[in-house]
């Protein structure tokens, strides 16, 4: 095994490989994670947080080392980028913060807005409209969250690229584009939005979601708890079966933890944005932001 020293998702971590094991695929990976995916050498001493074999997948914990067992093929493409950085998870949550599907910007004073929904609710589509504003990117579809060492609820720069339709091509692969300008650090929350773009509505209108409903509460306990159950990424890899085992990465601390978090997002101001285009909603929020 080969030791090495693995920046990503605002984590540093050692992460041991087989030797002569190829990396160039996962490296490529580096814009499609928060934080970044950058492998150097490091010391051979100490346990790693991370230890990769090839074999039959599985996943088990020993200690504070996540062991994950993948076939050759998977170990050697991108997939090994995925499967670490969701196997640090749980160093990301002891450190509190935490990876969550959403989209967020920071707006000219300096506070971020994260931006929720499910897919094609036009999350991407208003931040690159508020981009145009002159906020600043600071994350699309992965964000992480979590609280600052003063106490404060902040986000972190997540995904720095979004796929983006070409409008020539509607039927085309939407093709990955860089974010810019993007976050260089994290920002203090000040905001929470869940999105709702469509024709179909009249006009936009930002209606306080507070106090949390009880359907509100659980869409954020199951978006906050997915990466630590290890849905996202199965060890197969994406091209193979459908499905994973679920990774036995979560304690009773981390969702006691996620539990509080979600309970200083129920003091957050918290939105429900729905408007008839990305241009509406960004108008909208960015005045939103200049009043409030």
């Amino acid at each position: 095994m080969s030791v090495h020293r693995l920046v990503t998702g605002h984590v540093l971590a050692r992460l041991a490989l087989p030797e002569r094991l190829d990396t160039t695929s996962a490296r490529a990976a580096d814009r499609a994670l928060p934080g970044g995916w950058t492998l150097t050498a490091g010391s051979a001493t100490g346990a790693a947080d991370v230890e990769v074999t090839t074999g039959a997948a599985a996943v088990t914990v020993a200690g504070d080392t996540v062991r994950l067992r993948l076939p050759a093929d998977v170990a050697a493409s991108d997939t090994l980028a995925y499967v670490a950085y969701t196997a640090l998870e749980r160093a990301r949550q002891q450190q509190l913060k935490i990876t969550v599907h959403a989209t967020a910007l920071i707006a000219p004073n300096g506070r971020a807005v994260v931006l929720l929904g499910a897919k094609g609710s036009g999350k991407t589509s208003t931040a690159l409209a508020l981009a145009e504003r002159g906020w600043t990117h600071a994350g699309d579809d992965l964000v992480v969250l979590g609280e600052s060492d003063d106490g404060t609820v902040a986000v972190w720069p997540g995904k720095p690229t979004a796929a983006v339709r070409d409008p020539a091509r509607p039927l085309a692969p939407k093709p990955q584009r860089a974010l810019e300008p993007f976050a260089a650090g994290p920002a203090p929350l000040a905001r929470v939005v869940r999105v709702a773009v469509h024709p179909a509505l009249e006009a936009a209108s930002l209606t306080p979601a507070v106090p949390l409903s009880v359907n509100e509460r659980l869409r954020l306990h199951e978006m906050l708890g997915r990466y630590i159950s290890g849905l996202p990424t199965p060890l197969t890899g994406v091209r193979g079966v459908p499905y994973g085992p679920v990774w036995p990465l979560d304690t009773p601390a981390l969702a006691r933890w996620r539990s509080h978090l979600i309970a200083r997002l129920a003091d957050c101001r918290f939105d429900y944005l729905y408007a008839p285009g990305p241009a509406t909603a960004a108008d909208l929020l960015a005045k939103e932001a200049e009043t409030g």
